[in-house]
């Protein structure tokens, strides 16, 4: 059975501005003057930096621009290790999980390999070359100097700070984005370990669902296989798989007759994966052994989950809603709500460690999708087995975001490789619904001139390639929002039926929003400010407030350079904000506090109010994921949770606004509101309802309605004038619980000082 070592823990590490010459140990580097420092692996430059005392805290005040500094320096890794003797003659890989990103490593001063993709994990054979004393070294090269070592046509587009990503396998954010620092960084950021394999061994598994059942009473797998054996003539290999959930069991063996192959398997009365609010995540314990001549040479333990989804789409739609965009699973429409997952920390060796304070607010909101966007990494396995086990199904795109990149054989074939690995890493999680090419590269053709987007043979021909051959039935959208040929040729991004809606950021209820045809919204968002805790942790004190004129405030929003602007001018979210909170309250507060407040505010009633709306509308509408839960760094944004994990209103809104049974109030339409209940899960309720004017502090409406599964109805209206401003209380009762909403009646702009006493008046 296979065997490892963990070489996480305390490393040696040294920077030098220029290569170290033939430096292949840390004795070389100390023999060429340079100063050794201890350092903790996975890690990476900025916090190895800041740990060192040569920069401060990279997330406060402007010393992230600190960083910058370093970013053409040659950074080295070395590490000490023990192998007992009876290890050293096994066939032995040496294991990064990351590498960022240009890499040249040596084992006992012998170059086993190199790297250039951060993405994924390399595997480097070391079978023979290990010691009872072995010395790890690792060169990890300066990326900004590698992209200078390519060309670049004029068909390549993107933002100024972005160029240097085009051709360079990093998460595309760490050069500069709206939403994160420029911190390019390098170092090892994912886990490092020895593997020792059996010589006869479990290389590939896959367990895939091939059918279900009408009436569900019976399901179809197949285990795909790939093993590393010898010759089958001289040994009688055999497969055995046996699989449990609850009191449903299977079992099924076969004998081997080549290294690779299938099995089917049936499974009767099934335990379906359902998502999150539509029934239970149901999970096979999948246990797969290899045996020679009758004895286990090599075992296997995985996760399954039986069930079958699909993307129902066109590539256009119209004002009438006559296109489609909807995913069905196991048979049964599923309305999305859900949210845009964006790096958990700028600083990715980070993230692990973040993910179990994240990930259980996807549940507590009752979001049912999780998009993992573009600019990011892949994520941790953790990741994905806690949507697993939550039912929250997993959009997936892949590393490419916001621009034109390159088309040649040589990027196309790195791609493809990459695209591979990460498929055959993750394709077994029941939780991810679709991959998608990228995000908004098939926009970024609008904004930088770049043609027709079908032209796109990444995402045309290079992701769909490596999905027909290693994941054929998951569903595929080349780009998001994709802008098929029918697309383009209508018109563009706006006749398709899933968008991102980011346009002007005006008040949220003006025609751009109210006006969109697309069924489907997979990006949309408004701002709201971290709270006074959270912005002295990451702020100057003098730099606190006010927001105008304030380089901090600018660098933590939407300028990864300072005096680069993602968008321009260099303070436009800055002012951005300030203007949304003027549409809905007329001004903007001299104070701290009530500014703070206010924006939060109108961060929580604009989420609440696209989220509604959309909901009101199934199924001519049928998902929204809003941008986004939670900030990688501590900065003003879109996001509902803080770097420090601290909620901002719109949190508490959402919740409410996402339960699966939900009551709210529609926009006034000749003097009348209707009273609309969503029911998101697949069973029919009765409940009894009441909506309380706070304004008056009266009962106006009262009653009861039954709800029929997966559907949302009228519950009711009540008279509305075009003038009066109030909040209404929306109360209800049914056999799932308890619920509650609120509703702001009336035409901005409003007091808030009303405002908030109403809210105080709702005890929400």
């Amino acid at each position: 059975m296979a065997k490892t070592i963990d070489l996480t823990g305390t490393w040696s590490w040294a920077i030098s501005e220029k290569a170290c010459l033939n430096a292949c140990s840390l004795a070389d580097l100390e023999s060429q003057g340079l100063s050794i420092r201890p350092c903790q692996v996975p890690g990476c430059l900025e916090t190895d930096l800041h740990a060192a005392g040569l920069i401060g805290d990279p997330f406060v005040g402007l010393n992230i621009l600190e960083v910058q500094a370093y970013e053409e320096h040659h950074v080295y890794y070395a590490l000490s290790f023990e192998v007992d003797a009876a290890d050293r003659d096994a066939e032995a890989h040496l294991v990064f999980e990351g590498l960022d990103c240009f890499a040249d490593i040596w084992l006992n001063g012998e170059q086993v390999g190199s790297a250039a993709n951060m993405l994924v994990e390399h595997r480097f054979p070391v079978t023979g070359r290990l010691r009872e004393h072995n010395e790890l070294f690792v060169h990890i090269r300066p990326a900004v100097i590698e992209a200078r070592r390519h060309d670049y046509p004029t068909g390549l587009r993107t933002k100024r700070v972005n160029y240097e990503g085009l051709r360079v396998r990093k998460a595309p954010h760490m050069f500069g984005w709206d939403i994160m620092p420029r911190a390019v960084s390098a170092g090892i950021w994912r886990p490092v370990r020895i593997e020792f394999l059996p010589e006869a061994r479990l290389k590939s598994l896959h367990l895939e669902t091939l059918s279900i059942a009408e009436d569900k009473s019976v399901a179809t797998l197949m285990l795909f296989y790939d093993l590393d054996i010898p010759s089958v003539s001289k040994s009688r290999y055999m497969l055995e798989l046996n699989g449990r959930c609850g009191g449903s069991c299977t079992s099924v063996s076969q004998e081997v007759g080549f290294r690779a192959g299938c099995v089917e398997i049936s499974v009767d009365s099934p335990c379906l994966w359902w998502p999150r609010g539509s029934g239970s995540a149901e999970l096979y314990g999948i246990e797969v052994t290899l045996l020679c001549d009758g004895e286990p040479v090599d075992t296997r333990r995985f996760k399954h989950g039986i069930r079958q989804v699909q993307l129902v789409r066109t590539d256009v739609t119209d004002k009438d809603g006559s296109g489609e965009f909807y995913f069905r699973v196991n048979g049964e429409k599923i309305f999305i709500k859900g949210t845009n997952w964006v790096p958990a920390d700028a600083f990715h060796w980070r993230d692990r460690e973040r993910l179990p304070q994240i990930l259980p607010m996807l549940e507590d909101l009752h979001c049912n999708m999780v998009r993992c966007w573009g600019g990011n990494v892949y994520e941790d396995d953790f990741f994905y087995d806690w949507c697993d086990e939550h039912g929250i199904m997993v959009w997936q795109d892949f590393a490419m975001a916001c621009a034109l990149y390159p088309q040649d054989e040589a990027f196309q074939r790195v791609l493809e490789d990459e695209a591979r690995q990460v498929v055959r890493r993750l394709r077994q999680h029941p939780c991810i619904v679709l991959w998608a090419g990228d995000n908004e590269c098939d926009e970024a053709r609008e904004w930088q001139q770049g043609g027709d987007p079908g032209r796109n043979a990444l995402t045309r021909q290079v992701l769909p390639g490596v999905l027909v051959e290693e994941d054929p039935a998951r569903p595929y959208l080349p780009s998001s929002p994709y802008i098929a040929e029918a697309t383009y040729m209508a018109g563009g991004v706006s006749h398709a039926p899933e968008m991102h809606l980011w346009g002007p950021r005006g008040y949220f209820k003006s025609a751009y929003y109210t006006e969109a045809w697309c069924h489907f919204v997979s990006e949309i968002g408004y701002h709201g400010c971290p709270s006074v805790e959270s912005l002295r942790k990451f702020l100057s004190p003098d730099k606190v407030w006010p927001p105008q004129d304030n380089d901090e405030w600018m660098l933590h929003s939407t300028n990864p350079c300072l005096d680069t602007a993602i968008f321009a001018p260099k303070d436009y979210r800055v002012n951005l904000m300030l203007n949304q909170v003027r549409e809905l309250f007329g001004s903007v507060p001299e104070g701290l506090e009530d500014f703070v407040f206010a924006s939060q505010a109108t961060q929580a009633e604009a989420k609440k109010y696209f989220i509604e709306r959309f909901r009101m509308t199934k199924w001519r509408r049928t998902g929204i994921l809003w941008w986004n839960l939670m900030d990688g760094w501590p900065q003003l944004s879109d996001a509902v949770v803080d770097y420090y994990f601290e909620k901002k209103l719109a949190y508490h809104y959402i919740r409410r606004s996402q339960q699966d049974i939900c009551l709210m109030l529609s926009e006034p339409e000749h003097g009348r509101q209707e009273l609309i209940v969503a029911n998101d899960t697949l069973r029919e309720h009765e409940l009894s309802f009441t909506v309380t004017d706070l304004g008056l502090g009266e009962e106006i409406l009262a009653g009861k309605a039954r709800v029929v599964a997966n559907t949302s109805q009228v519950a009711g209206e009540l008279p509305c004038g075009d003038s009066r401003q109030t909040m209404y209380l929306i109360q209800w009762k049914c056999a799932e619980g308890e619920g509650a909403n609120h509703y702001l009646c009336g035409k901005p702009p409003f007091d808030l000082s009303q405002y908030k006493q109403w809210l105080k008046r709702s005890q929400l």
